[in-house]
C-alpha cells in the first residue's frame, strides 16, 4: 500500500487538496488558450472562466451574484480555477464574485454576469390561426417591470401586451395577434432582442399540403380531410386511422401510409428539396385526437425513379427518419396541432431502429409516410392521426 500511494503522488503531484488562508484573484481571463492574456471583467451565463490568482485552493464555495457555482476540485489549483458561470438569472445583483474559504471567511471580487437577448428557439405551432394561443420555446424570456417582454410579428406588427398570457425563462404564452404574417418574430427583453429560429406560417421548400401538392402517382395517395376529425390547420391535410399492433407483427399500410413516388407524380427529377443535407430539418403540423402508443413514424425519402413497389419500406437498406412520440409516455396525444422537426441527418435507421446511415444527395426525390414497426415495442391502439404541410427548410 506504501508503494501504491508514493505512486500516485509522484504521478499527480499538483492533486488537489484544500488550503487554509484567504485566496487572491489577480484576474480572470477566458480559458482558451489563445484569449490566455485577454483579461475579463464580465461573462455570459453557462460560460466557462478562469481565475487566476493564489491560494485559489482555498476556496470552498463560490457565488455570482447570489447564485452558487459548481466547484470541481480537479479544475482547481492554487494558482488557477476553471469554473462554469451559473446559468440561473441572479435577483440580487451586486456584480461581485463572492469566494467563500474553508474557515468560512468571504471574499469578493468585481465580476458582472452578463445576461443574453432572449433564444427564440420554436413556438408550439408554426400555423397558428389568428387570435389563437401559442407558445414561445427558448430561453432567456425575461419580463422585467420597468421593460416587459415584447413579441414583434413579421411586417413589424407588434403583439398587444395584453395578448401576452406568461412569461416563463423557457416559454413565453401569446396570443396570435390578427393579421400575422408568414415571417419571422421578434422578442425584446431587457437585455436586448433576438430573432426567432424559424419562420412564422413557413412555406419554404413545400413538399405536400394536400391543396396545391398531393401526393397522387403512387399505390397511396392518402385519406384526406378538411374538417372531421379536425379542423384543417391550412386546408386539407392527410388523416391516418384504424388499428395498429404496437410491434413488427403486422401492418395497415391502407389506413396508416401513402407513397409520393418522384417519377409517377410528375415532379422533376433530382431530389424535392435543395437544402445541404447537413442543414436540412423536415418539419410538418401533425394532430392527433385519439391516442397513439405503439409504432414508430417511419419518414422514407427515396430516389426519384422509385415507383411501383414497396420493398423499401421493409428492405433493410432504405435509411429512414423514426419518430415514437408515445415512448416516455405510453401514448401521445395533442391538444390541437402541433409543428414537430426532425435533422434529416437523423434520418439513419431501417424499419426496425437499426442504424444504417443517412443516404446521399440524389436518394431524395419521393417520400413515404407509414406507421409500422420502429423496433421499440409499444401497445396495440386505435389512433387518429392528421398531418399537413410537409417541408424540407434549413436549419437556423
Amino acid at each position: 500500500m506504501g508503494i501504491t500511494f508514493q505512486s500516485c503522488e509522484e504521478e499527480y503531484p499538483d492533486a488537489y487538496e484544500a488550503t487554509d488562508g484567504r485566496p487572491e484573484v489577480f484576474y480572470v481571463r477566458m480559458p482558451a488558450p489563445e484569449s490566455a492574456d485577454s483579461l475579463i471583467t464580465a461573462a455570459f451565463m453557462e460560460s466557462t472562466i478562469v481565475l487566476v490568482g493564489n491560494n485559489l485552493t482555498s476556496i470552498r464555495e463560490m457565488y455570482f451574484n447570489d447564485q452558487k457555482a459548481i466547484l470541481n476540485s480537479s479544475f482547481v489549483t492554487s494558482n488557477t480555477l476553471f469554473v462554469n458561470v451559473p446559468k440561473n438569472i441572479p435577483e440580487d445583483v451586486t456584480n461581485k464574485i463572492y469566494m467563500v474559504t474553508t474557515a468560512s471567511d468571504t471574499v469578493a471580487y468585481d465580476f458582472s454576469v452578463l445576461v443574453p437577448a432572449p433564444a427564440v428557439n420554436r413556438i408550439s405551432n408554426e400555423y397558428t390561426f389568428d387570435n389563437d394561443e401559442a407558445v414561445l420555446y427558448g430561453d432567456y424570456f425575461i419580463d422585467d417591470p420597468n421593460e416587459p417582454l415584447a413579441i414583434t410579428m413579421a411586417g413589424n406588427l407588434s403583439v398587444p401586451s395584453e395578448n401576452i398570457l406568461s412569461v416563463e425563462k423557457t416559454q413565453v404564452r401569446f396570443i396570435v395577434p390578427e393579421g400575422a404574417q408568414k415571417g419571422y418574430i421578434n422578442v425584446t427583453s431587457i437585455y436586448g432582442t433576438s430573432r426567432s429560429k424559424f419562420q412564422f406560417r413557413d412555406d419554404r421548400g413545400m413538399i405536400l399540403d394536400w391543396d396545391n401538392l398531393n401526393a397522387n402517382g403512387g399505390w397511396r395517395a392518402g385519406v384526406l380531410r378538411e374538417e372531421d376529425p379536425v379542423e384543417g390547420i391550412d386546408g386539407k391535410y392527410v388523416y391516418f386511422s384504424g388499428n395498429i399492433p404496437g410491434d413488427l407483427s403486422d401492418w395497415n399500410e391502407d389506413g396508416f401510409s401513402f407513397n409520393l413516388w418522384g417519377t409517377a407524380n410528375g415532379r422533376p427529377a433530382g431530389d424535392l428539396f435543395d437544402v445541404d443535407l447537413d442543414n436540412a430539418l423536415l418539419k410538418f403540423e401533425i394532430n392527433v385526437p385519439e391516442a397513439w402508443s405503439g409504432n414508430a413514424l417511419q419518414m422514407i425519402f427515396t430516389p426519384h425513379s422509385t415507383g411501383g413497389t414497396n420493398s423499401y419500406i421493409a428492405d433493410g437498406v432504405t435509411p429512414r427518419g423514426l419518430w415514437y412520440p408515445w415512448k416516455d409516455e405510453g401514448s401521445y396525444q395533442t391538444d390541437g396541432w402541433v409543428t414537430v422537426s426532425f435533422p434529416l441527418k437523423d434520418f439513419k435507421y431501417d424499419h426496425t431502429g437499426r442504424e444504417i446511415g443517412a443516404a446521399g444527395p440524389g436518394n431524395y426525390g419521393g417520400l413515404t409516410f407509414f406507421v409500422y414497426g420502429g423496433g421499440i415495442e409499444g401497445a396495440p391502439s386505435s389512433p387518429k392521426i392528421a398531418i399537413d404541410n410537409i417541408r424540407v427548410v434549413p436549419a437556423e
